[in-house]
């Protein structure tokens, strides 16, 4: 076991710069541009501004011959880095111009974090009316990139375009040769290898020819191409900002995550289940189709103040309490509860997921129980009442005996946060690489930033998840400061016109560029009344959307068997494992585990359900079905999904694929295949009656084949 950090000082916590307070002062809720970590700009202080403004006159007109403005991607000025994942390509647009007619060349400049020359990737002039440019670079790292745009006169095409102009014209241009003679000079100058010999072969070429040869030589695609190869870049202006993208491994973007609560995985009633009997589950796990396998909290549970059954304030002796009063005597944040096993027996639980080609994700949260040991060894990070009593955690009128709060603005918050960032490289040492970051909303925004950075800084392919149901700008500044993925507002999105109008703010605005949502059919803390009510429809309406509308989604263990009884009159579950032992029968009448696979193989068959931001939403005649589609750039894989939201009433109507994006025209036919029930139609025309019965089809998912395409 590692051994615990020392507390740290500010020249240790201000490494980098991820927070800046004074020393021994606790830090900002907010983030001023001051304290954001790893600020990659230059000079943006007002001071800099200022330096910029009172350049000498001459200078300051020779930096600002060419205008670099709007470069996207970026979030918020460049604040936030954006998001992509290994293998993807990054588009960079900027608006680039000058005064006059002279030609422009342009490049994107990228590195690593780590590195320290820049490699660059060319950019074209896409919309002349608007200066827009565009360039593209691979992402072939899980790793932080830096980017920015450089562009320059191009005079050598400048000349070019004024040759052609004057020979169009019959006007006399000896003189203009004379010039493009010297560019062509000063070229193979710079010029290396080949192209350097090949340059002064035109160079010598060109003494013995009349004007209209010399015209013809220097005009040549040939030569245009060299000296493209080798300009003079010594005016070149550069964008004032490096940008930040961040690249995550394949999972943060695609995956589907199975929550479990490890206890309620055995088979003996008013008994825990340990690892053992886990690990025997794992197969059918994975024969449903998940890829991470995710443990609510596997640590010690105080038993000061415990919770009985249902939420109730006086537990049994018998009664486990909540996984999330983490604490007591026999460990902490880095102890395993004693009845799920030892630490040996979770590591050989981690190998098992990883043999089965699943991952652990383990549930990070930030509190403790009234018997953790950190209250005894560290009473200066909590807070007391003025009687001498702890402060437990209140949301009023609801209180929350079980748990205590640390203080992340107490005078020693250094050695907080270096505890807290020891406990997750803990478990990363054992094999976990996947958090699930528990109400982080209720924490410092800067205390979250700095420790994400911190751990990705030694392990880019860490991910974490946030679980912030909150209000959006919350939520969405989790993303930015570095949460890989973000719960949301899905479990409340019902109807059409709602969901329709999340998903396209998810998927085609600016949030797409930072914030990846993992929707979550259930979780153990909401059940809401659409699956309380809908029974086993509902809950195959949910998992289709959840599965298919975003590229990483998740489900609650229970879901897969249609679990829905409430708490009378509240979003909650009855008889909740988070506060007893349960046994679950896996194989109880009407549960849709066959339904769960089929819609996990179908994700995997189908590469376009990979993505996010191609989701597109086309009209329905039904209100009551919402009808999508997903594709590919290269439209080999075309999916469309049909689903009825209501799960009570069969529903019908006409659904309208969009034709000229699948390059179809209205007489060209093309194979609907049925995913489900496997039927193949053979369709034309871009209308389609369609009709989903709740208790028979509630979803239909087409995958498209233009008759052109078969035999691929």
């Amino acid at each position: 076991m590692p051994s615990q950090p020392a507390a740290p000082g500010p020249a240790t916590i201000n490494r980098d710069e991820p927070v800046s307070p004074a020393p021994a002062a606790p830090p900002k809720a907010d983030i001023a541009d001051d304290a954001a970590p790893h600020r990659h700009h230059k000079d943006e202080s007002a001071r800099g501004q200022a330096h910029r403004l009172f350049l000498p006159l001459a200078e300051r007109a020779r930096s600002r011959s060419i205008v670099i403005q709007n470069v996207q991607p970026q979030v918020d000025c460049g604040r936030y880095p954006v998001k992509r994942e290994v293998g993807d390509t990054l588009t960079v647009t900027a608006e680039i111009f000058r005064e006059g007619h002279d030609k422009l060349s342009a490049v994107v400049l990228y590195r690593r974090g780590n590195e320290a020359e820049w490699r660059e990737a060319p950019m074209q002039e896409v919309n002349f009316g608007l200066a827009e440019w565009s360039g593209s670079i691979v992402l072939y790292e899980n790793a932080r990139y830096l980017f920015t745009v450089e562009a320059w006169t191009d005079l050598f095409a400048s000349w070019c375009d004024e040759m052609e102009k004057k020979l169009g014209a019959g006007q006399n241009v000896h003189l203009e040769l004379v010039e493009g003679r010297e560019l062509v000079e000063e070229a193979a100058a710079r010029a290396q290898g080949d192209d350097a010999k090949r340059l002064q072969a035109v160079l010598d070429a060109f003494k013995g020819l009349d004007d209209g040869a010399r015209a013809s030589l220097l005009l040549g695609q040939d030569v245009r191409a060299m000296m493209a190869r080798w300009p003079d870049r010594s005016t070149a202006i550069r964008y004032d900002h490096e940008l930040e993208v961040m690249v995550d491994r394949l999972q943060a973007r695609y995956a589907a995550w199975y929550e479990m609560f490890p206890r309620s995985q055995g088979r003996e009633a008013g008994r825990s289940a340990t690892f053992a009997d886990c690990e025997a589950r794992l197969p059918e796990v994975r024969r449903l189709g998940f890829d991470v396998v995710y443990f609510v909290p596997i640590h010690p549970i105080g038993r000061t103040f415990r919770k009985g059954r249902n939420n109730t304030l006086n537990a049994g002796p018998d009664d486990p309490g909540s996984p999330y009063a983490i604490g007591g005597p026999e460990g902490g944040h880095t102890a395993i509860h004693p009845e799920l096993g030892t630490l040996e027996d979770f590591r050989k639980f981690v190998a098992a997921c990883h043999a089965q080609g699943m991952e652990v994700a383990l549930d990070f949260a930030v509190q403790c129980s009234p018997d953790h040991p950190w209250i005894k060894e560290h009473p200066e990070w909590f807070l007391f009442r003025a009687d001498g009593s702890i402060k437990y955690a209140e949301n009023p009128p609801k209180k929350y005996q079980d748990i205590v709060n640390v203080n992340f603005y107490c005078a020693e918050w250094q050695s907080l946060w270096e505890e807290l960032l020891f406990v997750v490289n803990f478990w990363i040492d054992q094999g976990v690489k996947i958090f699930r970051v528990d109400n982080p909303h209720t924490k410092p925004v800067p205390f979250w930033e700095w420790l994400i950075r911190e751990v990705q800084e030694k392990h880019p392919d860490v991910i974490f998840l946030a679980e912030a149901f909150t209000r959006p700008p919350m939520l969405k500044m989790m993303a930015k400061i570095g949460f890989t993925q973000s719960y949301t507002y899905f479990t409340w999105r019902h109807g059409k016109e709602e969901l329709t109008e999340y998903l396209t703010e998810l998927t085609q605005t600016d949030v797409k560029e930072y914030l990846r949502p993992n929707f979550f059919a259930s979780t153990p803390d909401i059940n809401p009344p659409y699956l309380q009510t809908g029974g086993r429809p509902a809950h195959q309406i949910r998992l289709v959307l959840a599965a298919t509308l975003s590229s990483v989604y998740g489900i609650y263990n229970g879901f897969e068997l249609c679990e829905a009884t409430p708490v009378p009159g509240k979003e909650e579950y009855l008889n909740s494992e988070k506060y007893e032992y349960k046994v679950w029968d896996w194989d109880r009448p009407g549960n849709i585990k066959e339904y769960v696979s089929r819609v996990n193989q179908i994700r995997r068959d189908n590469p376009a359900l990979h993505e996010l931001d191609n989701l597109r939403f086309y009209p329905s005649t039904n209100d009551n079905v919402l009808f999508y589609g997903k594709m590919t750039p290269d439209r080999r894989n075309m999916v469309f999904v049909a689903v009825n939201l209501d799960p009570f009433v069969a529903n019908d109507g006409f659904v309208e694929f969009p034709l000229a994006d699948m390059g179809l025209g209205e007489k060209d036919r093309f194979i609907a295949e049925e995913l489900f029930s496997f039927r193949r139609l053979e369709w034309q025309g871009s209308s389609h009656w369609i009709r989903l019965d709740p208790y028979v089809n509630p979803c239909e998912i087409f995958r498209i084949t233009r008759m052109g395409d078969i035999g691929w």
